[in-house]
């Protein structure tokens, strides 16, 4: 499974569309390509996650 970029999503929610830390938390990633997308920041592609890493992320973080 490819590791999430989570500095590089940071990077376009807090800095570049300047979204309060609390509102970029609360976003789905889907919501943060739109934005991404609709700011011209981005030609994000959100691609459905497969059964199998679901399963294993809720094993991970059972919460």
């Amino acid at each position: 499974m490819k590791k999430f970029p989570w500095e590089q999503a940071m990077e376009i929610g807090l800095g570049r569309l300047r979204l309060a830390p609390q509102d970029f938390w609360r976003m789905t990633l889907a919501e943060l390509a739109a934005a991404a997308r609709g700011a011209g920041l981005a030609q994000v592609q959100v691609s459905a996650i497969r059964r199998a890493e679901l399963e294993a992320l809720t094993r991970r973080f059972p919460d």
